[in-house]
């Protein structure tokens, strides 16, 4: 299970992709540069994490349904667990996805979402709601920082998209 905040910009996908066919060595420079580019996103993700939502939240569980123990929420594992990853499958919603990777930080995020449950009920009493769709602390947090690499991503890309051109 992971959480998923999704940045897109037109264009990228088809971008990565003919690279890939081009020159695969230019792909992993423009995924490295898109990295760079993206790490005070990542950044802001891992900062939102300041504390533990709720006491006994740091305690393992038992999932009843999958018949397995879920660690607890610990702090330092939420933060190391904001990664980004590139999705460029043709049905994908987005390319570049900051993603939460530790499993009880992205039920943090999720719980509720859908449906309302016991979990969701009392992290919206310690102060954490979540509406519809959204996650509670790791997609705004990233949204705020998404301004200030969007410019430099397409920059990026339309260089890319120049240094493709200017070799054929």
């Amino acid at each position: 299970m992971s959480a998923t905040t999704t940045i897109q910009v037109v264009g990228v996908k088809d971008t990565i992709n003919a690279l890939r066919k081009i020159d695969p060595q230019l792909q992993k420079d423009f995924k490295e540069q898109a990295k760079q580019i993206a790490a005070p996103a990542i950044r802001a993700g891992a900062q939102a994490y300041t504390k533990t939502p709720i006491s006994n939240f740091a305690k393992s569980w038992q999932d009843k349904k999958r018949g397995r123990t879920i660690a607890g929420f610990d702090l330092s594992k939420a933060k190391s667990g904001v990664k980004m990853r590139f999705d460029t499958r043709r049905n994908a919603v987005g390319v570049i996805l900051i993603e939460q990777k530790d499993q009880a930080a992205a039920i943090f995020e999720v719980a509720g979402r859908a449906n309302s449950n016991r979990l969701d009920t009392s992290l919206r009493i310690a102060g954490y709601p979540v509406s519809a769709g959204r996650t509670r602390l790791i997609g705004p947090a990233v949204y705020r920082a998404r301004r200030g690499i969007e410019q430099e991503m397409k920059t990026m890309i339309l260089d890319t998209i120049r240094t493709v051109q200017k070799d054929f």
